[in-house]
């Protein structure tokens, strides 16, 4: 009965799913993020099963989803706090596993 209903509905059973998943599940279960001088970005970290990945948010992206933010390390961190889911699902668009170890998420990810 369900696959003739499937069937009826289109051609294929699996027509409107995507059967590759562009973005690979990855989670950021660690709330632990830092502020990197020399990088001026705010640091952070996702998981996609054992593999860890580091992702960095530059200043400007910070500027861009929070304009009133204060311009020096406490600033952004905050930024990135309040902003926090935003700032992962960006993240989660730009990453593909096993491509590198680090990934930077700049004002036009926003």
């Amino acid at each position: 009965m369900m696959m003739r209903w499937l069937h009826s509905r289109s051609a294929t059973p699996w027509a409107g799913y995507n059967l590759i998943r562009r973005n690979p599940m990855i989670d950021f279960p660690n709330h632990s993020r830092s502020y990197d001088k020399t990088r001026h970005a705010v640091r952070f970290w996702g998981h996609d099963s054992a593999i860890e990945a580091s992702f960095f948010i530059n200043e400007d992206a910070l500027r861009r989803i929070q304009p009133d933010a204060r311009l020096d390390e406490s600033g952004f961190l905050n930024a990135f706090d309040a902003n926090r889911d935003l700032i992962c699902a960006a993240a989660a668009k730009v990453y593909v596993r096993g491509s590198r170890g680090s990934y930077d998420l700049l004002a036009g990810n926003f």
